[in-house]
């Protein structure tokens, strides 16, 4: 398996970041045969199922030395029901043993879950992102179009009032619901019983959605329907946070149907779709800042290890119908990388690059230490087993938090993010002053589709240097500047260019757009900060 990408600095808590998660993800993947067809996908750490929601996060990790990126999401497209739902996960594996013992092929999907079809369409995105194949993504758009109506319009999914997506009372995006001792164990199922609300990262997962169509249809030149998801991801964007926010930050679950759990202030929930927010574009700077400054300060109240809360403060023990489902465990406030790598993301975005190294660099200890990462922790530190989870399996190969924390290190801190295809289209925003990083030599490729992107960067005190390659990419230039630093003049292979300062928070940046084809040296002429 080839891989094109690597990061040198001469600090091993970077250098050596990218190599030991792809580590861990190698040991995630999953192959299935099924009607005499090769599926690849990537497995979740607590179940040897493809699960279309850790697959889709997974990519964001796994893509860079992964050469089949499609089977999987073919073959979800391929069993995707005539309503427009899809499966949740397969596996060809027992999973209770040793109740199941048949080698038989076995489609789930919760039907508490409505965050299935967003993370499908995430999962097909990245797949055409990553191969560049326009005729295998355009042939999917049916399919894509298909669940989002089924989204929209279905009974369980759509509360036609708020014209918002609903569900079951679970933690935050979690599968299974509160029923008030109505059932004997988790409760994956809607019925009669059912208490109805609404969860914030399910609407901001779907506006994501719209605008990952929106992008599709206007590449294929269809801008009548992309004009037709952009209003639609906006008009959800502006009810959800009419309805969700509070002011401080998005409320875990904003009820349809009364009800009320004795022994949590159920208001002061910070649930683990806030950093997500921010990342899928519907929360405003303002709010990003608040909601990361609500982490921070929790943070500074709490004894945890780390402040990737799944959600704060938890649930009381048990009520969820599992006596395992205690504070601080699994999803009821376990401590999660998953988390983590959104929050590190989130922070490099909105001015709080230090903490967001400081996350990064949090982990790299947590799993240099024994070379293990889990998909939950308890908060002094202890990770989740076996005995003290739900699910048959805790992996110390958890790819669905390391690779969160991946998404965070190459888009946020090495600050290369791609926004079309094959890297046609990137935005760069290096952030190594924030890591006292003055050299460093990067590149970021794809294995299947060969194509990669790369720059040396180099930092003085009268000067940012960055030489850049690729096939042909169009870049969005952000750099983060040192402190006590403004830009005065911007030169692209000699000649000066138009650049704007910005600030955020109390960062200096400056902006301006490039050209690489295939080599372009950007030259930063650093003055005095005013």
């Amino acid at each position: 398996m080839s891989d094109l990408t690597f990061i040198k600095t001469g600090k091993k808590e970077f250098d050596e970041l990218y190599p030991r998660i792809r580590n861990f993800l190698l040991q995630d993947s999953l192959d299935l045969v099924i009607d005499a067809q090769h599926i690849h996908g990537y497995r979740s750490p607590d179940s040897k199922s493809i699960w279309i929601r850790d697959h889709s996060d997974m990519m964001r990790g796994f893509r860079y030395f992964e050469e089949d990126l499609t089977s999987a999401v073919q073959h979800f497209a391929d069993t995707q029901a005539k309503s427009g739902r899809l499966f949740d996960y397969v596996t060809a594996f027992p999973e209770k043993l040793p109740c199941e013992r048949e080698n038989w092929i076995k489609y789930v999907r919760v039907p508490v879950e409505a965050d299935v079809e967003y993370r499908f369409i995430k999962a097909a995105f990245l797949a055409w992102q990553t191969t560049g194949n326009d005729e295998w993504v355009h042939r999917l758009l049916p399919i894509m179009e298909k669940a989002l109506q089924y989204i929209l319009t279905h009974p369980w999914r759509w509360d036609e009032n708020h014209r918002l997506v609903k569900r079951a009372y679970t933690i935050d995006s979690w599968d299974f619901a509160y029923t008030a001792g109505r059932h004997p164990w988790l409760q994956f199922q809607i019925d009669e019983h059912t208490f109805w609300g609404i969860m914030h990262g399910d609407n901001s997962g779907y506006y994501q959605a719209f605008r990952t169509m929106e992008l599709l249809y206007r590449h294929f030149g269809d801008d009548q329907r992309a004009e037709h998801w952009g209003r639609e991801a906006e008009g959800l964007k502006e009810r959800m946070n009419r309805v969700c926010w509070n002011g401080r930050f998005y409320t875990h679950f904003v009820k349809l149907t009364p009800v009320t759990v004795a022994g949590v202030d159920e208001g002061e929930q910070l649930s683990f779709s806030n950093p997500m927010d921010i990342n899928r574009g519907v929360a405003s700077h303002e709010q990003a800042v608040s909601i990361l400054r609500e982490y921070q300060k929790r943070k500074q109240k709490s004894n945890a290890f780390a402040d990737w809360f799944s959600i704060d403060p938890a649930f009381p023990d048990g009520i969820f119908g599992d006596k395992l489902i205690v504070q601080g465990a699994y999803s009821n406030g376990g401590i999660m990388p998953l988390v983590g790598g959104e929050l590190a993301r989130a922070a490099f975005e909105h001015g709080f690059e230090t903490y967001a190294v400081e996350t990064l660099l949090h982990y790299y200890r947590l799993i240099a230490e024994k070379g293990e990462t889990y998909l939950w922790y308890f908060p002094d530190g202890s990770p989740s087993t076996v005995e003290t989870s739900t699910s048959p399996d805790a992996m110390p190969t958890d790819g669905w938090g390391s690779s969160s924390m991946l998404y965070a290190f190459i888009e946020g801190l090495v600050g290369i993010e791609d926004r079309g295809k094959l890297f046609e289209d990137i935005r760069l925003a290096p952030r190594w002053p924030a890591a006292q990083v003055e050299e460093a030599q990067i590149q970021i490729g794809y294995a299947t589709s060969g194509q990669k992107v790369g720059y040396k960067y180099r930092c003085t005190e009268t000067l940012i240097q960055i030489d850049l390659e690729s096939r042909h990419s169009d870049a969005q230039c952000h750099i983060l500047l040192p402190n006590n630093r403004r830009c005065a003049k911007v030169t692209i292979n000699g000649q000066p260019v138009e650049f704007h300062p910005v600030q955020i928070e109390n960062s200096h940046y400056v902006d301006f757009d490039c050209s690489i084809c295939p080599r372009s040296c950007v030259q930063i002429e650093l003055g005095p900060g005013v």
